[in-house]
């Protein structure tokens, strides 16, 4: 048997499986369209956290839960519509090939760029085919991904068109006038503008990593996990010395974090 069939084959039990759930089981039954991102995007950040763990068998397994919730909003989607599962996934087989003309016809891209410049190309067009809002408006983008990944996918577009920073020093720059604007604001007891000032702060700051050929999303998950680790050392000490962070003043508590700090990097 290819691996191919066999894939086939799996595809195949576990789309029955998932349909005769949503059958039988009083749970599924329940579950309408609109209850069904939740659980998507859970079960999605889960793959993502198994990623950055380099754990295969949890990535294979986070990676089932997935498929699971695609199939299961894919059957809950042909009852209100004509559109099964078959026809999502001829759909995405066309536009995979309309993407990708160098591999599917006479189009050159030699390079991972090309591929994407190629890529947004085409989608432009494809928005202006159904004459949606300005082809090449970025009111579209990225208006399902959680914010601090939004911002860095808007960069990226803005980039492409010809808007972006020179180099990381200048969105540094940026992120130092926006906290100088956030500061403004405070002194004019404006919390609604200092609010305003710390978004485009946030923006800014999101786009950084990019710069250094990282992503937002892995670095703050970095710089979480970094905080996590250290502030279980402080704990650790405290309870070890009797003491109370509650308690405690501000500047104690930043001695023990620079003790924590400095026995995590040791």
């Amino acid at each position: 048997m290819s691996d191919d069939t066999h894939a086939a084959q799996a595809f195949a039990k576990l789309l029955e499986v998932v349909t005769e759930l949503r059958a039988r089981c009083p749970w599924d039954r329940e579950q309408k369209l609109a209850d069904t991102p939740r659980h998507l995007i859970e079960e999605t950040y889960e793959v993502a956290d198994a990623i950055a763990r380099s754990n295969p068998p949890d990535v294979a397994e986070e990676l089932g839960d997935v498929l699971v919730q695609c199939l299961f909003i894919g059957v809950i989607l042909a009852e209100d519509s004509k559109l099964d599962i078959a026809t999502v996934m001829q759909n995405a087989a066309h536009k995979l090939i309309r993407r990708h003309p160098h591999v599917y016809g006479d189009t050159r891209a030699d390079t991972s760029e090309q591929v994407v410049e190629n890529w947004e190309r085409i989608k432009v067009g494809e928005r202006a085919s159904k004459n949606l809002d300005s082809a090449r408006s970025l009111a579209h983008v990225g208006r399902g991904l959680p914010s601090m990944m939004r911002a860095e996918k808007l960069g990226e577009k803005a980039r492409r068109a010809g808007m972006d920073w020179a180099n990381i020093r200048d969105v540094l720059a940026k992120a130092r006038e926006e906290i100088d604007e956030v500061e403004q604001a405070l002194d004019r007891n404006d919390t609604a503008g200092a609010a305003e000032e710390l978004g485009d702060l946030m923006l800014a700051t999101a786009n950084a990593p990019r710069f250094l050929n990282q992503d937002a999303e892995t670095t703050l998950r970095a710089a979480c996990d970094k905080f996590v680790g250290r502030f279980d050392e402080v704990a650790r000490i405290a309870e070890s010395r009797g003491l109370d962070l509650k308690s405690m003043t501000p500047s104690e508590i930043d001695a023990l974090w620079n003790e924590a700090k400095a026995a995590k990097s040791r």
